[in-house]
């Protein structure tokens, strides 16, 4: 198991790779840290500071430094809580949703690209597999990513039975 484990490490960092070298951050796209606080306020709507910084596991200091990035690029606003709170909330701008869609299209294009030749099936099963593996990673870290249309926040895609 242990040589398993040492090459799953490795194409993850293989992965993590290939993403930090262009998806990210050029030729106009979204720095890293902007799409994924944009995904999570797109499903789950207005968040708060503490909110994000939960939600990511991150310092309110941190995350206060990234939702700047993001008012003053325009891709977010802060609002009054819906909810009547006193924390404002930060919301995704027409821009910002524009620019989060016209990243996510181009991130869905290249997979396409890339795995061309796969299966239904096999795209199927990589799905699965990956999306068990990052639940697996939220249990264990207590924090959950919504996947709408799942029943649930962690969502319940093939999630191996809890004794095993």
């Amino acid at each position: 198991m242990e040589r398993e484990i040492t090459e799953i490490e490795r194409e993850l960092r293989l992965i993590g790779r290939s993403v930090a070298m262009g998806a990210f951050g050029t030729k106009g796209r979204l720095e890293r840290s902007a799409y994924l606080l944009l995904s999570r306020i797109e499903i789950e709507g207005p968040m708060s500071i503490g909110q994000l910084a939960e939600a990511f596991g991150l310092d309110t200091s941190t995350v206060n430094r990234q939702t700047a990035a993001l008012l003053r690029s325009g891709v977010a606003e802060r609002i009054p809580d819906p909810d009547g709170g006193m924390a404002r909330k930060v919301r995704i701008t027409a821009e910002g949703l524009r620019r989060l869609h016209a990243d996510r299209a181009w991130a869905t294009d290249g997979l396409g690209v890339v795995l061309a030749d796969w299966t239904p099936e096999d795209l199927a099963d990589f799905a699965c597999v990956l999306a068990r593996f990052n639940m697996a990673v939220e249990d264990h870290e207590g924090r959950s990513w919504p996947r709408p249309g799942l029943p649930g926040t962690a969502g319940s895609l093939n999630r191996p039975p809890a004794d095993g």
